[in-house]
Formats: C-alpha cells, structure tokens, sequence
C-alpha cells in the first residue's frame, strides 16, 4: 500500500511590531494635544471645588481680576457686555434649546460682578455653569 505524502502548508505571517509601535506613539501625541488645546479660555485663578461635572459650553464669560470682562477671548467693555452677552445668547437659542453660559472668573473678581452675569443669563432662559479648579 503506497504511503501518501502530506503536503506542507507555507503560512505567512504579518510582522506588526512596528505598527504597534506608531499606533503607540500616534495615541500618546493626541493624548497631550487634547489636553494642552482649549482656545476658548482667558486664564484666571479659579476657585477650588470639589464637584466634576462637565457642561458643553456654549458661551465662555471670563472675568479677570481687573473686572475686564471677555466673551470667548474677546475683551468687552463692562458698559457694553450685559447688551453683548444678551446678543450672543440669542444667537445661540437659534441652534440650542438651552445655551450654556460657563463663567470663568477669577477668585480676586468681585463676586458681585459673577452674580450679575449669572442672573443676566438666567433671565435670558440659559443655563449657568461656574467654572472651578
């Protein structure tokens, strides 16, 4: 009885080392641009909490120790801001129910400045979100 050979597959194999390695390298570079990217914000002492929630914001007010007042990175002059703040709630009610209006001031701001931009907010039906470290 004649004994059949067996044939030999050849496998092939896929070397992947060096994909790993720039599929590692590609996910620690977005990791640190992400996290170093936030172009909305006028950098201020905030004050410490405790609380992590994270609100989509919509609209940054910022509020430097000076009492300058910024919306987004544009300086506003305080006489001008409540009528330019009223505007850009508006504008943004027209893509959102409910805009979001995140306060960045800083902890040698009058709070009593904080508190009109919050209640100015609150009358045009928006949402108010203090920011905090």
């Amino acid at each position: 009885m004649p004994r059949l050979r067996k044939k030999h597959k050849q496998e092939s194999e896929v070397f992947t080392d060096t994909l790993v390695d720039i599929l590692f390298i590609l996910l620690m570079f977005f990791l640190i641009v992400s996290t170093i990217a936030n172009p909305n914000v006028v950098s201020v002492n905030n004050p410490a909490g405790n609380k992590d929630t994270k609100a989509k914001q919509h609209i940054m007010v910022s509020i430097d120790r000076n009492q300058q007042f910024y919306l987004g990175t544009t300086a506003i002059n305080g006489s001008r801001f409540d009528s330019a703040l009223v505007e850009e709630i508006r504008k943004y009610r027209s893509l959102v129910d409910t805009p979001t209006v995140v306060i960045n001031a800083d902890t040698a701001a009058q709070y009593g400045e904080v508190f009109r931009v919050m209640r100015l907010a609150k009358k045009e039906k928006a949402r108010v979100v203090a920011r905090v470290d």
